[in-house]
């Protein structure tokens, strides 16, 4: 603040005066000495109260700021030391140098002046080390937000406990939308007189209802096999933890009848839109239903799904009806395509190759061209064999083509028939699935999280053997002018040979019902285990691979090579054959081959007998299939590294319910 005599001439009346007083004092002495001499002294007085008046100002102002930065002080000593923030000083070995009486109370402690920060907060170290600004802690059974001055040596301590259980609470009571579906409910009551009917819906409606009221459920029935349940996080939490024991307990107690009821629950959560929890229930249940049902899956808007259940295989349908519609469908849309482009998973096995053929002579026998793709670098020895016997069968061979080739000839009104998987990062070409806008997916695995985008038409059947099988029941719906040869017909066979391990596993009636149909157009058993022929080096590196067995929890058999011990690569049938393998041993449950196929790729191979569910366990680890028969491939990755993370999915599948 400048001071009386430092502010700018003229700027007040007063300086005015003074100068028009001088100028009359000067005017006086030169006309008037006497005059002059009382305008001096006049002059004087004046100035004499002038600077009195500064000094006061000066005095007043001094004063002011004095009172005032003492108020700051006293102000910034108060939020040092009475405000509710902690505020920490620590040197580079993170001892405590200093902390505000808050800070030393949050540990009930009269001080913590050189106690070190691994004793009182350990959390924070890293965080420091690490470089983070700002993190949310626990100290004390507290939460409290951290600010970090590394540059300071100084921590802030926010105590953000009451905000963070006001967010729990939020969080805990967000409305959660199930969906709830017998599956099998038409199967177990068709045929059935109205007394018995009327006991299975009684028995089922109670399990429910008891279930329902015991979590704090509203449940309702809107129709005979669908129910809608409104619950909240909360509630669904504790559902988690119990594993959704209700899916046991209702096809427990249902089993005196001849088919027990399963149930398949959808799940809509953590979002507030009502509109969306629908959305999202809707999805899960028809997910869970895709898998093959007796499960719950829950779905959340990150596209983050959870599974649990999943205990039983899927139960075989009775009516062929679903099988006739879906061949018309596809008659109708291969009618009105320019070409088809068939296509199935990388590294192709025998249902692969075999259920594309089946799609060309679908294409065929409504006049369209058809081509098949196969990547040249992706063909294991069984396949090889395969594909030895069709390159004799010149008309058949020319319908083979690479992925390249038939990016070219794709057109805009080209249809891609993708069999034996539904996953776009599991397809020979994946350029060909961002490519082709009409797309028609037909497969018998379990539907996964992954799915093709928009299909016109999606045929899947996880009761079936395999894709193999789907396929030659479309075949028998098609044009009378449908002709098969042997070799057509022995791909098709040896697809469904090689997914039942010769018809002993995931085999029904309408599995021999293809069969049989496949064996009268010509197709030739004995050239199929020609096909299955393996070599004495195969059995060998087999052999190696099984040497390596361990036992994991109850009934788990591992085998897997380290990487310091294998001096070869294992092809991907030598991994499955050395899974199948440890299945057959006494007390084994479910096995697992991990073994590395090329410099950046292992493979693990999943078997089970029921018991335990695969396709859950590999589907942790990015892969997928049945739940008897599942695979996953993990790149960059050492064959330590893979077992650790299939142990950590084993783990977690027993203890309940695996995040993807």
């Amino acid at each position: 603040m400048p001071s009386f005599y430092e502010k700018p001439l003229f700027r007040y009346p007063i300086y005015s005066l003074i100068v028009v007083t001088i100028i009359s004092v000067l005017i006086n002495i030169y006309f008037n000495w006497v005059a002059g001499a009382a305008g001096v002294l006049i002059l004087g007085v004046i100035l004499y109260f002038l600077k009195r008046a500064d000094s006061q100002i000066r005095k007043e102002l001094d004063d002011y700021i004095s009172t005032l930065s003492y108020r700051l002080k006293k102000v910034g000593e108060e939020a040092l030391l009475e405000m509710p923030i902690g505020i920490m000083l620590f040197n580079d070995q993170y001892y405590i140098e200093w902390a505000n009486p808050f800070m030393a109370s949050c540990f009930n402690e009269n001080t913590l002046v050189g106690r070190s920060l691994y004793d009182t907060c350990e959390s924070v170290v890293p965080l420091i080390k690490q470089e983070v600004d700002t993190e949310t802690i626990t100290l004390n059974e507290r939460k409290f937000n951290v600010v970090i001055k590394r540059e300071e040596k100084l921590l802030y301590f926010f105590d953000v406990t009451e905000q963070t259980q006001i967010e729990k609470q939020y969080e805990n009571e967000r409305t959660v939308l199930a969906y709830i579906f017998l599956d099998n409910y038409d199967d177990v009551t068709q045929g059935l007189d109205d007394q018995t009917r009327s006991s299975i819906n009684s028995e089922v409606t109670s399990l429910l209802n008891q279930w329902a009221q015991e979590y704090g459920i509203f449940l309702k029935r809107v129709s005979s096999e669908r129910f809608i349940g409104v619950l909240n996080e909360h509630i669904l939490s504790e559902l988690e933890a119990s594993k959704f024991s209700i899916l046991d307990e209702v096809r427990e107690k249902t089993s005196v009848h001849t088919i027990s009821l399963t149930l398949s629950i959808g799940i809509g959560a953590s979002v507030a839109s009502l509109k969306e929890l629908g959305d999202l229930a809707q999805s899960s249940l028809d997910l869970a239903l895709g898998r093959g049902g007796d499960q719950v899956a829950i779905k959340q808007p990150n596209g983050k799904v959870k599974f649990y259940g999943g205990k039983t295989n899927p139960m075989e349908k009775r009516t062929r009806v679903r099988a006739r519609v879906i061949s018309h469908a596809l008659k109708e849309i291969v009618s009105e395509s320019s070409n088809v482009i068939i296509m199935g998973h990388k590294f192709p096995d025998m249902d692969s190759i075999g259920s594309a053929i089946g799609i060309l002579k679908v294409a065929q026998a409504n006049g369209k061209d058809g081509f098949v793709v196969i990547d040249s670098n992706q063909i294991g020895s069984s396949v090889q064999r395969l594909i030895g016997e069709i390159k004799k069968y010149e008309e058949l061979w020319s319908r083979f083509i690479t992925p390249e080739e038939a990016l070219e000839i794709a057109k805009d009104d080209t249809l891609l028939v993708i069999v034996d998987t539904h996953k776009p990062s599991f397809v020979i070409e994946e350029r060909l699935v961002n490519k082709i806008e009409n797309i028609v997916v037909i497969d018998h695995h379990r539907r996964g999280e992954e799915f093709i985008k928009d299909p016109l038409l999606v045929y899947m059947e996880p009761y079936a053997s395999s894709t193999a099988e789907l396929v030659t029941e479309l075949l028998e719906y098609q044009p009378k002018r449908l002709k098969i040869n042997m070799i057509e017909a022995t791909a098709l066979l040896a697809g469904i040979i090689v997914d039942t391990k010769s018809f002993s596993l995931r085999t029904g009636s309408r599995t021999f019902d293809a069969a049989s149909y496949l064996r009268a157009k010509g197709a030739d058993t004995v050239l199929v285990q020609k096909f299955l022929k393996e070599t004495a080096d195969h059995y060998i590196k087999r052999a190696k691979l099984i040497q390596h067995t361990v036992f994991y929890q109850n009934g788990i058999a591992i085998a897997s090579l380290p990487d310091d011990e294998a001096d070869e690569y294992f092809d991907q049938v030598i991994i499955a054959q050395a899974a199948d393998s440890l299945l057959s041993m006494s007390d084994v449950e479910a096995s697992f081959a991990v073994a590395r196929r090329d410099e950046n790729t292992v493979c693990i191979s999943a078997r089970s007998l029921g018991e335990v569910n695969v396709q859950i366990i590999m589907e942790a680890l990015e892969g997928g299939g049945h739940l008897t028969n599942a695979a996953t491939q993990l790149t960059d990755i050492t064959v330590e590294e893979t077992l650790r993370r299939l142990k950590e999915a084993i783990d977690e599948y027993f203890e309940g319910g695996i995040q993807k």
